[in-house]
């Protein structure tokens, strides 16, 4: 029974969100209240959110004092060298602007931490989207795979826990995946460049030979100063922008489609004027302290890799540091704070939201019944072929169960399954590491969040378009592990 209304929670909660008949919060607080109620568990909804809470509250945290951070570090201008070399990379053509944000989300990723991931590759990406009227749930899809594949780094989180969970060292699980885990992230790569045609195919394609030098951009900073407001376009329509050629040499007007909004042209001249997304000018920045924000940044990063103190601790004292070395003042540093309000007061809710999710899950024991049902329904024969199975089934289960359930819960079983029949537990491991792409747009992983909100991106829709490719991703990655002989 348990097994039932398990399954039946967690559709109702995707369909919910993906139809969106409720918002992800509602939706993650009112289902499992319910269904906790529905299961006569329902007196004891109170200690399994608090439990739940308890067990999030570091990760909320870490998120909101994160976000103050890399918040921060944005508005001095510690990005604004990568994202003028991406974007001069990128230029106005969807399919190099697609690519450049599964190579930046691979690169950011290094760090293990997926939050920072999406902060850095949103900010980065985000005004170029919307200036070309591109689809932000593509920017997401792509981000959140991208950095699915990434997370599999021994710093990262899972493989971590399937070493400690099957009690193997960390590297015997990881390099000898690099091949299959490159193929994945290769196939990603692909994927972002046949998105990007797609994208190409639908808003065409504008080169820029000569610079365009927008007004303004509403998007998370504004782009170069400029004079008058243009008209607005339609839905597939096209806004001319007048172009300031570098030099002074003449030109066709260019068409930017769907933006929504545009321009006249403006003073000054050079690609960096351009389609930078980053105001140059705005006075948030703090030039003279560049270097101490990037030692800063790196010192934080190593801190995070060494463990020298818990990541939420690290951010908060970064994050205090970095507000008062870049801006003394009391009332700048409460600008900065309420700046970035928004998206603390987003995130951190929707991850005590999955907080009341995840709590009920398991304190009602639906995780353990769920789990039991799925390797109990393993048939006999396949027992020789438990890498196979373990890989197969890591795909849905680390999307509908937290990475601690999976492997520390079902990984073990399915590995004492697989010693009967002379499967190795590294090769268990190993395969528990393919569903990592899809776990990344799972609604129980606190940093999608992060992702959706500085995206203004529904979580349905993102949901919705991601699911497919990240699966296909794990496909690709089990599939090159079996071919090498690594599963």
């Amino acid at each position: 029974m348990l097994t039932v209304l398990g399954f039946a929670m967690i559709a109702t909660f995707l369909v919910l969100i993906m139809m969106k008949k409720m918002s992800p919060i509602a939706a993650l607080v009112l289902i499992p209240a319910l269904f906790c109620v529905a299961v006569g568990q329902g007196a004891q909804l109170g200690d399994y959110v608090i439990e739940g809470v308890g067990k999030l509250a570091p990760t909320a945290a870490m998120l909101m004092f994160a976000i103050v951070y890399f918040g921060v570090m944005i508005d001095v201008g510690l990005f604004d060298p990568i994202v003028r070399g991406i974007l001069r990379f990128c230029k106005a053509d969807p399919v190099r602007i697609v690519v450049g944000t599964a190579v930046l989300a691979a690169i950011v990723s290094l760090d293990g931490d997926g939050s920072t991931t999406f902060m850095i590759t949103v900010s980065a990406m985000y005004p170029l989207y919307k200036r070309l009227g591109m689809s932000l749930v593509v920017m997401t899809g792509v981000a959140a795979t991208a950095n699915g594949v990434m997370n599999t780094l021994p710093w990262g989180g899972p493989t971590a826990r399937a070493a400690t969970a099957l009690k193997l060292d960390a590297g015997d699980v990881f390099v000898p995946m690099i091949p299959a885990l490159g193929m994945g992230l290769l196939f990603v790569f692909v994927l972002a460049y046949v998105l990007g045609r797609r994208e190409r195919k639908r808003i065409g394609y504008l080169t820029l030979d000569e610079v365009l030098v927008p007004e303004t951009d509403t998007v998370l900073v504004t782009a170069g100063a400029g004079g008058g407001a243009g008209g607005a376009g339609g839905a597939g329509g096209a806004v001319d922008l007048t172009k300031k050629p570098v030099g002074g040499s003449g030109g066709a007007p260019g068409a930017v489609p769907g933006s929504g909004s545009g321009a006249s042209s403006s003073s000054g001249s050079g690609e960096d004027e351009g389609f930078q997304g980053l105001d140059p000018n705005r006075a948030t920045l703090r030039p003279k302290l560049y270097w101490f924000n990037a030692g800063l940044t790196v010192a934080l990063l190593a801190a995070m890799i060494l463990e020298l103190m818990p990541i939420p601790v690290l951010f908060l004292l970064g994050a205090a540091l970095a507000l008062t070395v870049n801006y003394p003042k009391m009332a700048e540093q409460k600008a900065r704070i309420a700046a970035h309000a928004d998206n603390v007061l987003n995130v951190s809710g929707m991850v005590f939201a999955a907080a009341v999710f995840t709590g009920v899950l398991t304190g009602t024991g639906m995780v353990k019944h769920m789990a039991d049902w799925l390797v109990g329904a393993i048939p006999e024969g396949m027992g020789p072929h438990m890498g196979l199975v373990t890989g197969v089934l890591s795909i849905p289960l680390t999307y509908f169960m937290s990475n601690d359930g999976f492997y520390f819960g079902v990984v073990p079983v399915l590995a004492e399954a697989g010693a009967a029949h002379g499967v190795s537990p590294l090769e268990i491991a190993r395969a528990s590491l393919v569903g990592q792409a899809l776990h990344m747009s799972s609604p129980l992983v606190p940093a999608v969040y992060v992702l959706v909100g500085m995206a203004k991106v529904e979580f349905g829709d993102h949901t919705r378009f991601t699911v497919k490719w990240a699966a296909l991703t794990s496909l690709v990655v089990l599939a090159s592990g079996i071919l090498f002989g690594i599963i």
